[in-house]
């Protein structure tokens, strides 16, 4: 394990546009709960029916109803070493952005600046009518909150059945397109699109560093079988050592 660190410190030196690719594992480790592990939001609510665009577009106020419930799994956790570490070589110069699938917002709490939220973000909230954004907790009150204009507002989070922002996805795939090393970070890396940008880093020649308790990427050049929130420090250790 401890050459895997060095190898991986190395690369990340060596490397001239590095970026990380991050999944609800790096999450986990703050304690917050995958949605369908156990503890998990949708063993109590059908992702469907209270979380689904076609939904929320007929009866916001299922979604509504449990937001509460939301919030209260997110507000309590802070981010880990591995968030921490992240957002300690990104000021150094080593890290050009962070693409995450996670809601939680945990990376920019770190202090990460370029974090590209390909789901969105739990405390964003914006109008569908003439969309005007609002930052948790300056939320209006009510059942379904509204807009100023009247306008039902919206959480700036992916509902299933839903695509992904196409701005924010266009960046991601420059990104991938572009890095000589990605750092695959607590991700399956089987969910489309996201699946799709390792995929295209690799066919763009980038080295592919994999930090998972299970290797998911068969491309990956260094695969590192550990949390990330040991994983990252000792990586980090390592470079200050080279």
């Amino acid at each position: 394990m401890d050459k895997l660190f060095i190898d991986a410190a190395k690369t990340i030196i060596g490397s001239k546009r590095c970026i990380a690719l991050t999944g609800a594992g790096i999450s986990a480790e703050s304690g917050i709960p995958t949605f369908r592990s156990k503890g998990g939001l949708w063993n109590s609510y059908d992702p469907t029916v209270y979380a689904s665009i076609d939904t929320f577009m007929i009866d916001p106020s299922k979604y509504w109803s449990i937001r509460g419930d939301f919030i209260r799994n997110y507000n309590d956790y802070s981010p880990n070493q591995g968030h921490l570490v992240l957002a300690r070589l990104e000021k150094a110069g080593l890290l050009k952005c962070i693409i995450t699938q996670n809601i939680d917002g945990l990376h920019k709490k770190a202090g990460s600046e370029k974090v590209l939220e390909i789901h969105g973000s739990l405390r964003e909230i914006f109008c569908m009518s003439c969309g005007r954004e609002y930052i948790a907790p300056d939320i209006p009150p009510g059942e379904v909150p509204l807009c100023a204009c009247g306008g039902v507002l919206k959480p700036n989070t992916v509902l299933f059945g839903e695509g992904l922002p196409p701005a924010v996805l266009t960046e991601a795939e420059e990104y991938a397109g572009t890095c000589d090393v990605m750092i695959l970070i607590g991700t399956s890396a089987i969910v489309y699109p996201a699946a799709y940008l390792p995929v295209t880093a690799k066919k763009n020649s980038a080295i592919i560093i994999e930090i998972n308790l299970e290797n998911s990427f068969k491309d990956s050049d260094i695969i590192i079988e550990e949390k990330s929130g040991i994983a990252l420090p000792e990586i980090e250790a390592k470079m200050k050592k080279l």
